[in-house]
């Protein structure tokens, strides 16, 4: 993988029903933008490949603005700077922002974030990344989990839930994590999780989790919703939390979904479900990376990797993170890493 001559770019060309399929986006070349009086030029090397981004392409109120047609499709990536007209940014400077599914892209300061020199890039898109963020104020400020306790993950082996569970075993709690194979379970286990289900083989999928959770469930780390929300919602010990991170199974759903059964185990076990999305915290990103970063740094979390080679493949590969084939955080690789 070499640098290019021009800049190729994917378009949102069309608005999803179910699945997001190759026809819905739209893929160009163009030329290298020349950047202007305070804005940065940055050649993507990683691009962050998430859930969120199918509600990015549905045009309905949300946390955010869908991306329009016509629009480069959003993303998070890791670049590097290679012209510069801003002060504080140089050539050279590794950074990190919302630069979305193309080869290049200019950018103001207000939009980046600089990188440490010294890691491997892909931390900045995992555990020192938005991923990290997520699992970080997600489990702390809403889980609030306590020493002893059982924490639940959904879609454990994933990029958020793989956190969350290595943040919760630092606390002290006993871990619990559902995820869709066999390997993915046994990865969890050298994890350090305490317990696995696999879902997609239990033969009672709610008497497995019941099973592996024969003291009740103090926090339920929500990353699906469906079934297995109703399943742990019949678990919760009185005052339990769930942070509801997503509702992966509905994503791509073309009919309404019904809600949860199980919903009066919140009032009964005066027990709390809250919604959060991580940029609300933002003036708190300096907090959390700190301590982030001394965990990757003392071993305590540790981040694994799905990279997929090629902008022209992310639609294709997005749909791992719906078919659940993918392990760990799933990164499109766009360029080459400085040398």
């Amino acid at each position: 993988m070499t640098a290019t001559d021009s800049n190729l770019q994917i378009l949102l060309d069309s608005r999803p029903e179910g699945l997001p399929e190759d026809s819905n986006f739209k893929t160009t070349r163009g030329d290298i933008p020349t950047p202007g009086d305070g804005q940065i030029l940055a050649r993507n090397i990683y691009l962050s490949l998430d859930p969120a981004m199918r509600g990015w392409m549905t045009d309905r109120k949300s946390y955010i603005e869908p991306v329009q047609l016509g629009d480069v499709m959003r993303g998070l990536t890791v670049a590097e700077v290679v012209d510069s007209k801003a002060d504080g940014f140089a050539p050279g400077d590794l950074v990190s922002g919302a630069l979305g599914w193309q080869s290049y892209a200019l950018a103001e300061p207000k939009e980046l974030q600089k990188l440490p020199g010294g890691l491997p890039l892909p931390l900045f898109l995992g555990p020192l990344g938005m991923t990290g963020l997520t699992a970080y104020f997600g489990l702390l400020d809403i889980g609030q989990p306590k020493e002893g306790e059982t924490v639940l993950v959904s879609a454990a082996a994933g990029a958020v839930g793989s956190v969350v569970g290595q943040i919760a075993k630092i606390k002290g709690c006993r871990v619990v994590g559902l995820a869709g194979t066999d390997d993915k379970c046994a990865w969890l286990k050298e994890m350090g999780f305490d317990a696995t289900v696999n879902y997609k083989t239990a033969e009672d999928l709610r008497k497995a989790i019941y099973k592996a959770c024969p003291n009740g469930v103090d926090v339920y780390f929500d990353n699906v919703g469906g079934e297995i929300l109703d399943i742990a919602l019949g678990l919760l010990n009185q005052g339990a939390r769930i942070p509801l991170c997503g509702a992966i199974s509905q994503y791509n759903a073309t009919e309404p979904v019904p809600g949860p059964y199980n919903y009066l185990s919140l009032l009964v076990n005066r027990a709390r479900l809250e919604g959060f999305i991580v940029f609300d915290y933002r003036r708190r990103y300096p907090e959390a990376l700190q301590q982030l970063g001394q965990w990757v740094a003392e071993g305590k979390i540790e981040g694994r990797y799905d990279i997929v080679q090629g902008l022209e493949n992310a639609p294709q590969a997005l749909l791992k993170l719906f078919d659940g084939s993918n392990t760990g955080k799933l990164i499109v690789q766009i360029g080459d890493e400085p040398a």
